[in-house]
Protein backbone atom coordinates (compact mmCIF):
# COMPACT_ATOMS: atom_id res chain seq x y z
CA UNK A 1 0.00 0.00 0.00
CA UNK A 2 1.64 3.27 -1.12
CA UNK A 3 1.47 6.07 1.39
CA UNK A 4 -1.09 8.49 -0.56
CA UNK A 5 -3.37 5.49 0.30
CA UNK A 6 -2.05 5.12 3.89
CA UNK A 7 -2.32 9.07 4.75
CA UNK A 8 -6.67 8.64 4.71
CA UNK A 9 -6.46 5.61 6.88
CA UNK A 10 -4.69 7.57 9.68
CA UNK A 11 -6.52 10.40 9.17
CA UNK A 12 -9.23 8.15 9.54
CA UNK A 13 -7.96 6.46 12.58
CA UNK A 14 -6.72 9.84 14.36
CA UNK A 15 -10.81 10.95 13.50
CA UNK A 16 -12.05 7.78 15.52
CA UNK A 17 -10.20 7.70 18.41
CA UNK A 18 -11.03 12.06 19.04
CA UNK A 19 -14.84 10.58 18.53
CA UNK A 20 -14.39 8.31 21.41
CA UNK A 21 -12.16 11.11 23.65
CA UNK A 22 -15.16 13.28 22.83
CA UNK A 23 -17.92 10.65 23.90
CA UNK A 24 -16.01 9.86 27.06
CA UNK A 25 -15.39 13.04 27.96
CA UNK A 26 -19.22 13.80 27.76
CA UNK A 27 -19.90 10.79 29.43
CA UNK A 28 -18.22 12.00 32.49
CA UNK A 29 -20.10 15.97 32.45
CA UNK A 30 -23.11 14.73 31.90
CA UNK A 31 -22.49 12.21 34.82
CA UNK A 32 -21.16 15.44 37.35
CA UNK A 33 -23.67 18.11 36.18
CA UNK A 34 -26.75 16.33 34.36
CA UNK A 35 -27.75 16.83 30.70
CA UNK A 36 -29.17 19.80 31.14
CA UNK A 37 -26.61 21.64 32.75
CA UNK A 38 -23.78 20.44 29.90
CA UNK A 39 -22.31 22.06 27.95
CA UNK A 40 -20.32 21.51 24.73
CA UNK A 41 -17.54 23.89 26.37
CA UNK A 42 -17.39 22.00 29.53
CA UNK A 43 -17.05 18.61 27.53
CA UNK A 44 -13.92 20.22 25.03
CA UNK A 45 -12.26 21.12 28.77
CA UNK A 46 -12.94 17.72 29.81
CA UNK A 47 -11.69 16.47 26.74
CA UNK A 48 -8.68 18.43 26.61
CA UNK A 49 -9.49 20.25 23.41
CA UNK A 50 -10.57 23.37 22.06
CA UNK A 51 -14.36 24.36 21.15
CA UNK A 52 -13.61 24.59 17.69
CA UNK A 53 -12.12 20.70 17.79
CA UNK A 54 -15.04 19.45 19.17
CA UNK A 55 -17.76 21.49 16.48
CA UNK A 56 -15.67 19.36 14.37
CA UNK A 57 -17.29 16.53 15.05
CA UNK A 58 -20.37 17.31 16.62
CA UNK A 59 -22.47 20.19 15.87
CA UNK A 60 -23.85 20.39 19.43
CA UNK A 61 -24.72 18.81 22.64
CA UNK A 62 -27.49 17.03 21.57
CA UNK A 63 -25.83 15.13 18.52
CA UNK A 64 -22.96 14.12 21.35
CA UNK A 65 -25.67 13.21 23.76
CA UNK A 66 -27.54 10.82 20.84
CA UNK A 67 -24.49 9.11 19.71
CA UNK A 68 -23.48 8.51 23.86
CA UNK A 69 -26.69 6.78 24.02
CA UNK A 70 -26.67 5.11 21.20
CA UNK A 71 -23.77 3.67 21.66
CA UNK A 72 -24.69 2.56 25.52
CA UNK A 73 -27.92 1.00 23.51
CA UNK A 74 -26.11 -1.60 21.00
CA UNK A 75 -23.99 -2.71 24.27
CA UNK A 76 -27.09 -3.43 26.11
CA UNK A 77 -28.48 -4.80 23.64
CA UNK A 78 -25.53 -7.16 23.20
CA UNK A 79 -25.95 -8.42 26.59
CA UNK A 80 -29.57 -8.86 26.86
CA UNK A 81 -29.00 -10.94 23.69
CA UNK A 82 -26.25 -13.26 25.92
CA UNK A 83 -28.59 -12.86 29.21
CA UNK A 84 -31.91 -14.29 28.19
CA UNK A 85 -31.66 -18.04 27.00
CA UNK A 86 -33.99 -20.45 27.86
CA UNK A 87 -31.03 -22.20 29.81
CA UNK A 88 -31.16 -19.45 31.74
CA UNK A 89 -34.92 -19.60 32.32
CA UNK A 90 -34.63 -22.91 33.84
CA UNK A 91 -31.93 -22.19 36.70
CA UNK A 92 -32.95 -22.02 40.62
CA UNK A 93 -34.05 -18.97 40.73
CA UNK A 94 -31.53 -17.44 42.99
CA UNK A 95 -29.00 -18.38 40.30
CA UNK A 96 -31.78 -17.18 37.61
CA UNK A 97 -32.00 -13.50 38.96
CA UNK A 98 -27.89 -13.29 39.42
CA UNK A 99 -27.56 -14.59 35.59
CA UNK A 100 -29.94 -11.64 34.82
CA UNK A 101 -29.36 -9.28 37.20
CA UNK A 102 -25.62 -8.94 37.54
CA UNK A 103 -24.80 -8.07 33.93
CA UNK A 104 -27.52 -5.27 33.67
CA UNK A 105 -25.65 -3.99 37.17
CA UNK A 106 -22.34 -3.85 36.00
CA UNK A 107 -23.42 -2.68 32.75
CA UNK A 108 -24.90 0.77 34.41
CA UNK A 109 -21.91 0.86 36.83
CA UNK A 110 -19.74 1.12 34.17
CA UNK A 111 -21.82 3.59 32.46
CA UNK A 112 -23.55 6.03 34.61
CA UNK A 113 -23.65 8.56 31.80
CA UNK A 114 -26.68 6.32 30.47
CA UNK A 115 -28.99 6.62 33.58
CA UNK A 116 -28.17 10.43 33.69
CA UNK A 117 -29.27 10.86 29.91
CA UNK A 118 -32.58 8.97 30.42
CA UNK A 119 -33.23 11.43 33.50
CA UNK A 120 -32.32 14.54 32.01
CA UNK A 121 -35.70 16.43 31.61
CA UNK A 122 -35.01 17.77 28.74
CA UNK A 123 -32.78 15.02 26.97
CA UNK A 124 -33.37 14.72 22.93
CA UNK A 125 -36.43 13.36 22.02
CA UNK A 126 -34.25 10.62 19.84
CA UNK A 127 -32.54 9.20 23.40
CA UNK A 128 -36.00 8.64 24.80
CA UNK A 129 -37.36 6.90 21.91
CA UNK A 130 -34.17 4.65 21.29
CA UNK A 131 -35.05 4.05 25.32
CA UNK A 132 -38.34 3.08 25.04
CA UNK A 133 -37.32 0.41 22.18
CA UNK A 134 -34.97 -0.59 24.51
CA UNK A 135 -37.43 -0.84 27.47
CA UNK A 136 -40.09 -3.02 25.43
CA UNK A 137 -37.12 -5.08 24.27
CA UNK A 138 -36.09 -6.02 27.43
CA UNK A 139 -39.69 -6.27 28.99
CA UNK A 140 -40.50 -9.40 26.02
CA UNK A 141 -37.29 -10.82 26.56
CA UNK A 142 -38.09 -11.49 30.12
CA UNK A 143 -41.69 -12.34 29.40
CA UNK A 144 -40.49 -14.97 26.91
CA UNK A 145 -37.98 -16.18 29.70
CA UNK A 146 -41.24 -16.49 32.48
CA UNK A 147 -42.96 -18.27 29.07
CA UNK A 148 -40.50 -20.62 28.80
CA UNK A 149 -39.89 -21.41 33.00
CA UNK A 150 -43.57 -21.68 33.74
CA UNK A 151 -45.57 -22.56 30.25
CA UNK A 152 -48.52 -22.60 33.04
CA UNK A 153 -48.60 -19.25 33.01
CA UNK A 154 -50.90 -17.41 30.35
CA UNK A 155 -48.90 -14.69 28.58
CA UNK A 156 -51.10 -12.09 29.62
CA UNK A 157 -50.06 -13.64 33.42
CA UNK A 158 -45.91 -13.69 31.85
CA UNK A 159 -46.29 -9.86 31.07
CA UNK A 160 -47.84 -8.76 34.16
CA UNK A 161 -45.14 -10.34 36.47
CA UNK A 162 -42.06 -9.23 33.90
CA UNK A 163 -43.63 -5.29 34.27
CA UNK A 164 -43.70 -5.46 37.68
CA UNK A 165 -40.85 -7.21 37.83
CA UNK A 166 -38.90 -4.81 35.63
CA UNK A 167 -40.11 -1.67 37.65
CA UNK A 168 -38.93 -3.00 40.94
CA UNK A 169 -35.75 -3.45 39.20
CA UNK A 170 -35.38 -0.17 37.90
CA UNK A 171 -36.52 1.05 41.30
CA UNK A 172 -33.64 -0.82 42.82
CA UNK A 173 -31.26 0.03 40.92
CA UNK A 174 -31.65 3.70 41.20
CA UNK A 175 -30.68 2.84 45.03
CA UNK A 176 -27.66 0.56 44.02
CA UNK A 177 -26.17 3.39 41.79
CA UNK A 178 -26.68 6.20 44.62
CA UNK A 179 -24.30 3.87 46.87
CA UNK A 180 -20.45 2.84 46.08
CA UNK A 181 -18.32 -0.12 47.31
CA UNK A 182 -19.99 -2.33 50.24
CA UNK A 183 -22.85 -0.06 50.85
CA UNK A 184 -23.52 -0.89 46.96
CA UNK A 185 -23.20 -4.79 47.57
CA UNK A 186 -25.69 -4.53 50.27
CA UNK A 187 -28.55 -2.85 48.07
CA UNK A 188 -27.95 -5.18 45.27
CA UNK A 189 -28.50 -8.03 47.74
CA UNK A 190 -31.94 -6.38 48.88
CA UNK A 191 -32.90 -5.91 45.24
CA UNK A 192 -32.39 -9.93 44.41
CA UNK A 193 -33.63 -10.34 47.46
CA UNK A 194 -36.94 -8.28 46.51
CA UNK A 195 -36.98 -10.09 43.31
CA UNK A 196 -36.95 -13.83 44.80
CA UNK A 197 -39.78 -13.08 47.22
CA UNK A 198 -41.98 -11.33 44.57
CA UNK A 199 -40.87 -14.22 42.01
CA UNK A 200 -41.17 -17.43 44.38
CA UNK A 201 -44.38 -18.03 44.57
CA UNK A 202 -45.50 -17.64 40.71
CA UNK A 203 -42.39 -19.85 39.06
CA UNK A 204 -40.94 -21.87 41.90
CA UNK A 205 -37.44 -21.68 43.00
CA UNK A 206 -36.15 -24.82 41.93
CA UNK A 207 -34.50 -25.76 38.54
CA UNK A 208 -36.62 -26.44 35.73
CA UNK A 209 -35.52 -30.08 33.53
CA UNK A 210 -35.63 -29.32 29.68
CA UNK A 211 -38.45 -30.59 27.69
Amino acid sequence: MSEADERPRRRQARGERRITQLLQAAASVFCALGYTASSTNAIAREAGVSPGTLYQFFPNKEAIAIELSAQMIKEMEATHGRVFTPETARLPLDRLIDEVTEPFIEFNSANPAFLALIKGSDAPGRVAEEHDVLHNALLERVTELLAVRTPSLSRTECALISEMSFAMFKTGLNLVMQHEGAERERYVRELKSMLYRYLAPAVGTEAVPAP
